[in-house]
């Protein structure tokens, strides 16, 4: 038996000799472990985005011909049109002009219609505003979007389903929502039975 073999013999029956072989096979191991992991994660980082890649990808509002909801899926109804108070908020109107629908802070906006973008960014009390005008005097608004978030400019043409930003709880707002208005000549009109007239009633 050679001198090497029978130091690290005569070594390993020491205690210190033993603690010296546990930490250098605890060493190895660990660095095994370190070179090995990446091997092990790939697989599982490469279907974890595949999965994430499907369930990201936004979903079309439902439409009807020309038009259809500004939001896709379900939504919680906020206030509606009309005699609306709201308890704790001294700046919010009684008389509410529009029909706010709510997905949570950064859903997507859609156009309801087809028409030309002629307000996008901040605008009265609504904040970061869209409005979209039809022609022949019908506009619609879509109020407190986020800061930031607007993806269409003056001048722009959009259809029912165009994404127009996010929902943000921009200018005079009470938490995150769409505030979703509908104007006829300058006036505002109540948006479920103008909505429900394409058969796309609002909740």
């Amino acid at each position: 038996m050679g001198a090497p073999v029978a130091a690290a013999a005569a070594l390993a029956n020491t205690r210190a000799g033993r603690r010296i072989a546990i930490g250098v096979l605890l060493f190895f191991t660990l660095v095994g472990g370190m070179l090995l992991t990446p091997l092990i994660a790939i697989p599982f980082a490469i279907s974890g985005e595949q999965v994430a890649t499907e369930t990201k990808a936004p979903a079309d509002p439902v439409a009807n011909g020309d038009w259809g909801y500004p939001l896709a899926g379900g939504y919680s109804k906020g206030r509606g049109f009309g005699y609306n108070p709201v308890v704790g908020c001294s700046y919010c109107s009684t008389n509410h002009k529009g029909y706010d629908m709510a997905q949570g802070c950064g859903a997507a906006i859609h156009a309801a219609g087809p028409g030309r973008i002629i307000t996008a960014g901040s605008f009265y009390g609504w904040g970061n505003t869209v409005r979209v005008d039809h022609g022949g005097g019908l506009v619609t608004l879509y109020g407190h979007m986020q800061w930031g978030s607007l993806r269409v400019s003056v001048g722009d043409a959009v259809a029912a389903g165009t994404a127009l930003g996010a929902e943000g709880n921009t200018g005079r707002s009470f938490g995150c929502h769409l505030h979703y208005e509908v104007q006829r000549d300058g006036v505002p009109i109540d948006p479920q039975p103008f909505m429900a007239a394409f058969g796309l009633p609002l909740r």
